[in-house]
């Protein structure tokens, strides 16, 4: 585990919060991830099912967590399994958790091996009146291949038909939704070494670098500082790449006299930093390239200021819209006369700005939250206007991570360079 312990207290009371919403006599059930082959002798990262380490803290394939609050045996209200070790599994893979170290890390007292799952399972049904699982229902989640949350879910509907079964996952976005300061301490750390990370690429920077050589500048910031690795798949774009929205390649060269905007931030202990930032390759903006980045750095400035309890991400979407529309105008992209002119449907701004400027963070990069629903203290959110002009290769996004709070906005991420005279001034000194 390359980060810092986190206090057991977390997960318990995750635990609690989780179970205060459960009726009488509901059981729930939560998967790890699968691991995923990647050919003979090799699986690809694993990476732990959000939900399940919210309640558990644990990083571990093959865990099961039972929860059964009401449950007349307290043995039973809480029940984590865990894959069993081996002398050959400890010589191939290393050490896995004992029941002990389980226990320590996740603050359940009960502790069994993933083996004898069934058994309790069994049990279990008979006492349950209700039966919660789990599945991903973000709404831009498609996957070919039915996971295990999904596939349980299924085998168990055909071996207890006459149960009545419940979603897990309005309850479990209820309570992710506002980060507590556990939460926002991981997603600080984040930030931090992705910052670390930015000014990195400012010290190393230069024309005829291949994009690829920025993200390796990056990935090794992240790895020396615990970082688990990328939260997402990094955008190195440079010149006309910086106006493909998921440009992910990375293999292009970095010429004199183009912008460079790069996409990216660290998992650390499964919270993601999400931060973009658009710089001059040769370490000087050029006139017009200033006075775009300018305009989208006034629109982020002001937009910050719109995320506060009450509004909405959609709301606020349209609030930056207009914003950016009119910096489109002093851009010369359009006139006030086209403005007036144009088709609602189809607003001349899209062509230049095309995403929308935020979205939950957290344990996800996109992370659980309705676009419609008021903003709460405690909530995280990115704050991310963008400006793309094809015919002059600018492709420009300035982003941070904001906290929603009773007061201002907290940006937690502010420690990382976004002016001009600063990102000038750090990759002229080097």
């Amino acid at each position: 585990m390359r980060y810092d312990p986190i206090d057991p207290g977390f997960f318990t009371a995750n635990r609690k919060r989780f179970a205060a919403l459960l009726p009488a006599g509901s059981l729930a059930v939560f998967h790890s991830n699968d691991e995923f082959p990647r050919n003979g002798d090799q699986n690809f990262p694993f990476r732990q099912q959000s939900d399940l380490f919210y309640l558990s803290g644990i990083d571990q394939e093959e865990t099961i967590l039972l929860l059964a609050p009401g449950h007349p045996d307290t043995d039973f209200r809480e029940i984590l399994f865990v894959k069993e070790t081996s002398e050959q599994i400890a010589i191939w893979e290393g050490q896995k958790l004992t029941k002990e170290k389980a226990s320590g890390a996740s603050g359940i007292k009960t502790v069994h091996w993933t083996k004898e799952f069934d058994f309790f399972l069994k049990d279990l049904m008979m006492w349950a009146a209700k039966v919660y699982l789990n599945s991903n229902e973000y709404p831009k989640y498609f996957n070919p291949v039915p996971y295990k949350d999904l596939r349980f879910a299924n085998e168990l509907s055909e071996r207890f038909p006459a149960h009545d079964y419940e979603r897990s996952a309005p309850l479990m976005m209820d309570l992710r939704k506002n980060k507590s300061e556990t939460e926002i301490a991981l997603i600080r750390k984040a930030g931090e070494i992705t910052g670390k990370a930015f000014s990195r690429v400012l010290k190393t920077l230069k024309p005829g670098m291949p994009e690829y050589h920025i993200q390796a500048e990056i990935e090794y910031e992240f790895t020396i500082n615990g970082g688990t690795g990328h939260a997402y798949k990094p955008i190195i774009a440079s010149g006309p790449n910086a106006c493909v929205l998921h440009y992910v390649d990375n293999d292009n060269i970095c010429n004199d006299g183009d912008l460079l905007l790069m996409d990216f931030g660290v998992e650390y202990a499964n919270y993601a930093a999400d931060i973009t930032r658009t710089i001059p390759v040769n370490g000087k903006f050029t006139k017009r390239q200033r006075e775009c980045y300018e305009a989208v750095l006034r629109v982020h400035d002001k937009a910050i200021q719109l995320l506060v309890p009450g509004t909405s991400i959609d709301a606020f979407n349209k609030d930056v819209n207009k914003m950016m529309e009119a910096e489109m105008t002093g851009l010369g992209l359009f006139s006030r006369k086209d403005v007036k002119n144009q088709d609602p449907k189809k607003p001349l701004y899209m062509k230049y700005f095309m995403h929308g400027t935020s979205h939950p963070l957290g344990l996800d990069v996109h992370d659980v939250g309705s676009k419609y629903d008021p903003l709460e203290p405690g909530m995280v959110l990115t704050c991310e206007p963008g400006l793309y002009i094809r015919e002059e290769n600018i492709g420009i996004r300035i982003e941070n991570d904001i906290l929603v709070t009773k007061e201002e906005p907290v940006n937690l991420t502010e420690q990382i360079p976004v002016g001009v005279e600063e990102i000038e001034g750090m990759m002229r000194n080097g």
